[in-house]
């Protein structure tokens, strides 16, 4: 080939060898990775030579501390994986696979405590609860004492005066906390800042601040006439306001800006676009967040320590002197001498965590309500948008 009178002579390099295959003419390069002999029989063979060598140190030493023999082997576990990882495969393989072991680690540590104390309860609060069922959950405490078997207690009033005084917190947070988070998504002045650090603030408050704060402005002003079941719901509501105002914030934030924005240049107030356009839109993610807060006060028991007073009669009035609920039960049941009134008190225990389980469920359950229902509109939004297009489409 003749290029401005000199010859240029094109050389094609020779295709590089099939994979696994040795160059031709040389031996197989040992540069590279070492092939594993797979992540399972390595997993697996670091956890059993940690265990082993922990097991056979505290054994030596004759140590019995079953939580330090777990956290040594773990710690040794994660050393020995990462060097065989490293040797095997080189360092950004033993970070990634040393990052997924902390992390399933922590979450299976965080469940296995969940577990363990969800079981305990239902262990120990079951049996009292089904003893004479459903007597426990509709009897008051009037006809237990102190040498009373377990089948004459129940927690039909404390449910009654729990739900009261939820329904109240709720009642009185919730509007107002969806009414701040949406000034706060939609705003941006001083006052905005300042309501944001002060809801920040709040979050971190321990519980029992609330119920100082009602007890000084409500109840030693009226003295025992104050403790009732109004007191009780206004001091969980101090709880419950930051909680799901903070939850409503990060649902409100995600609404897509296009929604408003196409609002808005249609002629839209922006009233009407808060108020027809983004709240319906996060529905489902409002629901869930009050569902939470809901389940959040419903065990706190300093707050109602202050502002309740307990009762171990049926009070159906807040407004009356002294109603109990589900954690004021128990912490009146566990100060008390008797094994029965124990017993009892991990019947009540049971209730209080079946109530909350089953409040996360639905706030579960609402959301997921929630994001079905927006798909399915979308979907049928589509398909009349199709519809229309090919109505519109003249015939050949």
């Amino acid at each position: 080939m003749t290029a401005t009178g000199l010859d240029v002579a094109v050389r094609i390099p020779p295709p590089p060898p099939p994979s696994g295959l040795p160059p031709p003419g040389g031996k197989p390069s040992s540069s590279g990775p070492r092939r594993s002999r797979g992540p399972v029989v390595e997993l697996v063979g670091s956890a059993l030579a940690a265990g082993a060598s922990v097991w056979l140190v505290f054994t030596i030493a004759g140590l019995s501390a079953p939580f330090g023999l777990f956290v040594s082997s773990f710690l040794l576990f994660l050393v020995i994986y990462g060097v065989v990882c490293h040797s095997l495969h080189g360092t950004l393989v033993m970070k990634d696979r040393l990052a997924t072991v902390a992390v399933w680690g922590g979450s299976l540590t965080a469940l296995l405590a969940l577990v363990a104390v969800i079981g305990f309860v239902v262990f120990k609060g079951a049996p009292v609860v089904f003893a004479r069922f459903p007597h426990f959950l509709l009897a008051d405490m009037s006809n237990f004492g102190g040498s009373s078997p377990v089948t004459n207690a129940g927690v039909g009033a404390a449910i009654v005066g729990s739900l009261e005084q939820v329904g109240l917190a709720t009642l009185i947070s919730v509007p107002l906390a969806v009414l701040t988070a949406t000034y706060l998504v939609n705003s941006n002045s001083t006052l905005s800042r300042v309501v944001r650090n002060v809801v920040d603030a709040m979050t971190g408050t321990p519980s029992i601040i609330a119920g100082i704060f009602i007890y000084i402005i409500l109840v030693k002003p009226r003295g025992t006439n104050g403790l009732d079941g109004l007191a009780a719901g206004l001091a969980l509501s101090v709880l419950m306001l930051p909680l799901v105002t903070r939850a409503a914030v990060e649902v409100i934030i995600i609404v897509p800006e296009a929604l408003r924005e196409a609002a808005l240049a249609l002629g839209a107030p922006q009233w009407r676009v808060i108020l027809q356009i983004v709240l319906p839109t996060a529905r489902a993610g409002l629901i869930t967040a009050a569902i939470l807060g809901v389940a959040r006060t419903a065990g706190e028991t300093a707050e109602v320590l202050f502002t309740a007073g307990g009762n171990v009669h049926y009070n159906f009035s807040p407004l009356a002197p002294y109603q109990s609920d589900l954690p004021l039960q128990i912490y009146s049941l566990i100060n008390q001498p008797s094994v029965n009134a124990i017993r009892v008190a991990w019947g009540v225990a049971f209730v209080l965590v079946a109530l909350v389980l089953a409040l996360f469920v639905a706030a579960r359950a609402a959301g997921a309500a929630g994001t079905g229902r927006v798909s399915r509109q979308l979907r049928q939004r589509k398909a009349r948008k199709r519809s229309m297009t090919m109505t519109k489409e003249p015939s050949p």
